[in-house]
This record gives structure tokens, C-alpha cells and sequence, in this order.
């Protein structure tokens, strides 16, 4: 499994679905440490409302996220590249502290220094209430097999 700053611009399709991938595989993993060191230092974010900037205040604010979003499973696409950066869409499902089963709709639009870390991420996401039994990913928590589909087979 790559990480995510083992692949660096300018990017190929190749490598920004490789990328995205090495994305989706730290973020399933739910360790907000790892997770943040796919970011600049000095990485920008802005989190649906929510406005982050550096490593430990995205560990502070993944911390948060997976506390409140439990039985967290990602599945990201890639929808455009360039030299540097990247355009994904994505699909997630937690439930909450009282059991309430939610899907999360998204975009993400990444920017890259020359070492492959993000130095920005703008994040829409929207939440849908669904049933347990609706949920789609049904995978062992922890990184998506290879054989699950991924948003390229879901419609809805």
C-alpha cells in the first residue's frame, strides 16, 4: 500500500487514482496522526463550515470527527486532475452516538506541494439519514478490500 506522499506531482490519471486511493486507505484507517502527515505543516482546510490549519489542528479536529462518527467506511473517486492538483468525490457512512445510520456526500478539491503532501483541501459534504440496512459498505473497519465496489458501481 502507497502512501500518500509516496506520489507526487505533476500527476498522471495513474497516479491521482493512486493518490486518491492512498487518501481513502489512511482516512479508513481513523488514525488522525497518520492521517495528518499526508498534510503540509501548514496545510489549509475548510471542512463543510469548519475552517483548520496545520497538523495539529487537523489531528485535533479528525479526533473529533471519529468520535462523533463512528463505524466510519470511505470511498473515494477520482473526478479531475492537473499538475498538482486533484478533484475527488466521495461517499461515507458512520452512525452517531445513538445509533442514528448516515451517509455523507461529498467533493474535495486537494492542491499539492512539490513533495506530494496537500497544502489545501476545500471539503462540501452533505449528511442523508438512512437506514442500517441501506448502508453499502460493509466491510471490516479499516481500509476498503479491493474487491468491494467503490462509488463507480453505486448510483444513489
Amino acid at each position: 500500500m502507497s502512501k500518500p506522499t509516496d506520489i507526487r506531482p505533476p500527476f498522471t490519471r495513474e497516479t491521482a487514482v493512486q493518490k486518491v486511493r492512498a487518501a481513502e486507505d489512511a482516512w479508513n484507517s481513523r488514525h488522525p496522526e497518520r492521517v495528518s502527515l499526508a498534510y503540509s505543516p501548514t496545510s489549509q482546510w475548510r471542512n463543510r463550515e469548519t475552517f483548520v490549519e496545520g497538523r495539529p489542528q487537523i489531528v485535533e479536529f479528525l479526533r473529533g470527527k471519529w468520535d462523533r462518527e463512528q463505524q466510519y467506511r470511505l470511498a473515494k473517486q477520482l473526478w479531475s486532475f492537473t499538475d498538482n492538483r486533484i478533484a475527488v468525490r466521495f461517499q461515507y457512512e458512520y452512525h452517531d452516538e445513538s445509533g442514528n445510520w448516515f451517509r455523507a456526500y461529498g467533493n474535495e478539491n486537494w492542491e499539492f506541494d512539490h513533495d506530494g503532501l496537500m497544502r489545501r483541501r476545500e471539503a462540501s459534504i452533505n449528511d442523508y439519514a438512512i437506514k442500517e440496512s441501506d448502508r453499502k459498505f460493509h466491510w471490516p473497519l479499516g481500509p476498503r478490500p479491493a474487491d468491494h465496489p467503490g462509488l463507480e458501481e453505486f448510483v444513489k
